[in-house]
């Protein structure tokens, strides 16, 4: 059973940078497309940002595009979202996810096709 442990929440101030990394058990972390998702109180979950499995591909969401950067580390199953000048709206519960059969560009914005998920890490950011 493949796990995806989060970390690196935290509560911070405006302007703040946070780096979240989410660590992957199993032999086939390579083989997987990964994305960052994120949930705030009374709001839909929404897409973040995600990783095609080398890591040659990338895609964010417009609400943090430039402020945000996902990068992995097949050799350490891992995967980070590393986000800087937080902002109160990024206040969240952030997820990572696997999806576990991409082509080989895929960083899909549709949770849906992701497989896999953490159990998330609280980003709170204040003003």
């Amino acid at each position: 059973q493949v796990q995806l442990v989060e970390s690196g929440g935290g509560l911070v101030q405006a302007g703040d940078s946070l780096r979240l990394s989410c660590a992957a058990s199993g032999r086939f972390f390579s083989s997987y497309a990964m994305g960052w998702f994120r949930q705030a109180p009374g709001k839909e979950r929404e897409f973040v940002a995600a990783i095609s499995r080398s890591g040659g591909h990338t895609n964010y969401a417009d609400s943090v595009k430039g402020r945000s950067t996902i990068s992995r580390d097949n050799a350490k199953n891992t995967v980070y979202l590393q986000m800087n000048s937080l902002k109160p709206e990024d206040t969240a519960v952030y997820y990572c996810a696997a999806d576990v059969s991409p082509p080989a560009s895929s960083t899909t914005t549709l949770g849906y096709e992701y497989d896999l998920w953490g159990q998330g890490t609280q980003v709170t950011v204040s003003s």
